[in-house]
């Protein structure tokens, strides 16, 4: 279950980046937000995306092992 919350906040931090740094119209179109021609940068989903990363990541850190 450790090792998953890490797989998934290593995801969402990707995302992330590929949020803040990827126009809209550029994003893979299985991400969310993807508009064709856009040149708009989804701030909100990256916000987003980085507060996922960081619980996830709490939730890996502070698990205990069984």
């Amino acid at each position: 279950m450790k090792m998953i919350a890490y797989l998934l906040a290593i995801i969402c931090a990707i995302a992330a980046v590929m949020y803040f740094m990827t126009p809209a119209g550029q994003l893979p179109t299985f991400m969310p937000g993807h508009i064709a021609g856009s040149v708009h940068i989804h701030k909100t989903h990256a916000i987003a995306a980085a507060v996922a990363a960081v619980v996830l990541f709490l939730i890996g850190r502070f698990m205990r092992r069984r």
